[in-house]
C-alpha cells in the first residue's frame, strides 16, 4: 500500500529540481523511448491484423470457405437441411475442377477451370460486382475469363480460345490429347490478380465431359455467414457429413497463413525490444537519483521512514515514467493506426513514392485494423517491463547506510 507521504516524495522526485537536470534528461528519454516503442508496436500490429484480415476478406470473396469432398459417392444433399448447417451456412453450390492449357495466337499458359452449374454461377460473389462484364450465366463450348487473363491471351467477349485437356482421344495416329474451342462470353475481376489469371469458369457440364469426370467427383462449396473461427464450423459440419473429406480456407492457404503469424510474432519480438532499451534507462535515470538524494534518503531514514518506505518512493518514481509512457504510447498508436492510409497518401504525395504497391500487396489502400487484446497486451508488456528495472534502484536505495550517508554532509 502506497501512503500519502510516499506518493508526496515520489512525485516530487519525478519532476526534479535545475540542479538535476541530467537526470531530467534520462527520464525525458526514457519516456520518449517507451512512448515511441509502445505506439510503433501498437501500429505495426494493427497494419499486420488489417493486412490478414483484409487478405482473408479478399480470398474468401473468391473461394468458397469450406469444401466438401467424396470420391466414391455423390454428396447427400438433404443432410444440408440440418438446422445446425442451416443456421450458419448462407449459400451451397455444387462444382467440379480441372487443370487445362489454353492456346490463343501461339500463346500457351496452364490455367484451372472451374465449373458451375448455370443458375449457381450466377450467384457467385466475384460475378455480382461493377467490375464483371458479360452475361450472368455460362452456355454451353462457353467460358468466364479473368480480366488479367484477358489481357495476356488479348481476347474480348465473343472471341475464341482453344483449351486442351490431359484427358485423350484415340486417332488414326494413335492417343492425342483432347482440344475444344470456347466462346468468351464473360470476363470477371476479383481483388487478387492471382485469380485473374490463373482461373477460369465453365458450365459445370461441359467440364465434367471435357475432363472425362463423373458425378462422384463434384464437391460441395459452402459459402457461411460469417467465415470467421472456421475450425468449429468445420466440426459441425463434419459431425453431419462424416464420411466425406472437409477442407476449409484454412487449411487451404495454411502456409500463407502461418508465415503471416510468424512474421506478426517476430516483429512483435523485434519492436518489443525499443521498449526494452527504453525501460533500461530508467535504471540509469533512478540510479542517478538515489545518488543524488542520498542527503534526502538518510534525513528520511532518521526521523523514523522505514526501508520499505523508501524503496517505495524510488519504485513508484520508475513505475510512474513507464505508466504515463505506455498511457502516450497508447493513444499516439491508437491515432496513428486510425489514420495510417491518410499519413500513408500524405507521405506519397509530398514525396512522389509509392509506399504500399498494389500489385505486390494485393490492397489498394494501407489496412489497419486495432485489437484492444493486443493493445491491452502491449501495455502491461510496457508496464510490467518499467517495473521490474525500478527494482534494483529501489532496493539500493533502501539500503544505505544512514550515518555514513551523513557522514560527509
Amino acid at each position: 500500500m502506497i501512503t500519502l507521504l510516499e506518493r508526496k516524495i515520489a512525485f516530487r522526485y519525478l519532476f526534479t529540481k535545475k540542479k538535476d537536470g541530467f537526470i531530467n534528461i534520462i527520464s525525458t528519454f526514457s519516456f520518449l523511448g517507451i512512448t515511441l516503442g509502445v505506439a510503433v508496436l501498437i501500429a505495426v500490429m494493427s497494419v499486420m491484423n488489417g493486412f490478414r484480415s483484409e487478405l482473408i476478406s479478399k480470398i474468401n470473396g473468391f473461394n468458397p470457405h469450406l469444401k466438401i469432398f467424396s470420391y466414391d459417392t455423390s454428396i447427400d444433399l438433404n443432410k444440408l437441411k440440418d438446422q445446425n448447417i442451416r443456421k450458419i451456412s448462407e449459400q451451397f453450390f455444387l462444382g467440379n475442377n480441372g487443370e487445362a492449357v489454353i492456346i490463343h495466337n501461339s500463346y500457351t499458359k496452364g490455367i484451372i477451370l472451374r465449373g458451375y452449374l448455370k443458375n449457381d454461377f450466377k450467384k457467385l460473389k466475384v460475378i455480382n460486382n461493377d467490375k464483371f462484364i458479360g452475361n450472368k450465366f455460362i452456355s454451353y463450348n462457353h467460358i468466364s475469363i479473368g480480366r488479367e487473363l484477358s489481357f495476356i491471351l488479348n481476347v474480348d467477349i465473343g472471341d475464341k480460345i482453344n483449351i486442351i485437356s490431359p484427358s485423350s482421344i484415340m486417332s488414326i495416329a494413335g492417343s492425342l490429347p483432347k482440344q475444344k474451342s470456347f466462346i468468351v462470353e464473360s470476363i470477371f475481376e476479383s481483388e487478387i490478380n492471382e485469380f485473374n489469371k490463373n482461373i477460369a469458369f465453365l458450365n459445370l457440364n461441359d467440364l465434367e465431359d471435357f475432363f472425362d469426370l463423373d458425378d462422384y467427383s463434384r464437391y460441395l462449396e459452402v459459402f457461411l455467414k460469417d467465415p470467421n473461427n472456421i475450425e468449429q464450423k468445420k466440426q459441425i459440419f463434419q459431425n453431419v457429413f462424416n464420411d466425406k473429406l472437409i477442407n476449409s480456407w484454412a487449411d487451404l492457404n495454411q502456409s500463407l497463413f502461418s508465415a503471416l503469424k510468424i512474421e506478426r510474432n517476430v516483429m512483435f519480438i523485434i519492436l518489443s525490444l525499443i521498449i526494452l532499451i527504453a525501460a533500461f534507462n530508467i535504471i540509469s535515470g533512478l540510479t542517478i537519483l538515489v545518488k543524488n538524494k542520498t542527503r534526502d534518503i538518510a534525513i528520511l531514514k532518521s526521523i523514523g521512514v522505514q526501508n520499505v518506505s523508501i524503496a517505495k518512493i524510488f519504485f513508484l518514481v520508475g513505475f510512474l515514467i513507464g505508466t504515463m509512457s505506455t498511457v502516450f504510447g497508447v493513444i499516439i498508436g491508437i491515432l496513428f493506426s486510425i489514420n495510417i492510409e491518410t499519413i500513408r497518401s500524405l507521405i506519397s504525395d509530398l514525396f512522389n513514392v509509392s509506399l504500399f504497391p498494389e500489385e505486390i500487396y494485393f490492397l489498394s489502400k494501407m489496412p489497419s485494423q486495432l485489437d484492444p487484446f493486443s493493445i491491452i497486451i502491449i501495455s502491461l508488456f510496457s508496464i510490467l517491463v518499467t517495473c521490474l528495472v525500478s527494482i534494483y534502484p529501489a532496493i539500493k536505495a533502501s539500503k544505505l547506510d544512514t550515518i555514513k550517508s551523513l557522514k560527509y554532509e
